[in-house]
């Protein structure tokens, strides 16, 4: 008899001891769920705000010095900008290809030149492309002498950051396309004031009306005639300024200043 005593008096114990236990887990489990991490408190850093992560409460941490991004090394600083340091401390433009006009490198040029540069300076450079003709700012003449003796990299740098009305065209362009686009330039130039002495010896010159009529295409050697329904240009009514600039030569240059107060009035 006091053998089984014993022994319910052992299962009661155990008893409670589960009973413990159990209250333990469920007090555990009461804890984490007030403790949870919703998913709108998200445990990430957030660009602009703040971070208890870091000693200094930052979620964006400061660049590492003189680390450059993948890809983004240019260390060929001409090649990137299209100017050198000068002796005086200035930029300096110069007359130099940073890798070889190769043919291939001129017929992409042509091909960017072709569909980016003539609607403003026309296939040949003259600056009187279609858009011209119907009332724009005249573009530049790529063949006067103000052009001629520009060093090559100023159109690379001109087709970087822009000139006068003409936009960049850094989004359009890639730099090693602008490059190309820039020896194309120098190579129009020259075709255009090219005489018989260039040609090489025992080379044929034709003119390019005859070389149209050849292939078939008689009327591209013949005038353009634009048809009824084109867009014509009017004359420039210079009140209204310059076309795509504020006006350079106003017809009413007069200038007024208002007054800061009334004017004292004139003693009688």
């Amino acid at each position: 008899m006091e053998q089984g005593t014993g022994n319910r008096e052992q299962g009661s114990g155990g008893g409670g001891q589960r009973g413990a236990s159990a209250l333990l887990a469920l007090a555990v489990l009461m804890l984490i769920s007030g403790c949870r991490q919703d998913m709108q408190n998200q445990p990430k850093v957030i660009p602009q705000r703040g971070s208890e992560m870091f000693a200094d409460h930052r979620g964006a941490r400061p660049q590492v010095v003189n680390t450059v991004a993948r890809g983004q090394l240019r260390e060929d600083s001409y090649f990137y900008t299209g100017v050198v340091e000068g002796a005086n401390g200035y930029r300096e433009e110069k007359d130099l290809m940073p890798f070889p006009a190769t043919l291939e490198v001129l017929k992409r040029g042509q091909e960017r030149f072709n569909i980016y540069c003539t609607p403003c300076h026309s296939r040949v450079g003259n600056g009187l492309g279609e858009i011209v003709e119907r009332g724009y700012k005249p573009a530049a003449n790529l063949h006067d002498q103000v052009r001629l003796a520009q060093p090559l990299s100023h159109y690379y740098y001109v087709m970087t950051h822009g000139y006068g009305a003409m936009p960049d065209y850094s989004a359009q362009l890639t730099p090693i396309d602008r490059w190309a686009v820039a020896a194309y330039i120098r190579a129009l130039q020259l075709s255009q004031a090219a005489t018989a002495s260039d040609v090489p010896a025992g080379a044929q010159v034709r003119e390019l009306k005859d070389i149209a009529t050849d292939e078939g295409h008689a009327e591209y050697a013949q005038p353009w005639t634009l048809p009824a329904t084109a867009v014509q240009a009017y004359g420039h009514d210079l009140k209204q300024g310059n076309p795509a600039l504020v006006p350079a030569n106003p017809a009413d240059p007069a200038i007024t200043v208002p007054l800061s107060k009334p004017a004292p009035a004139a003693a009688k």
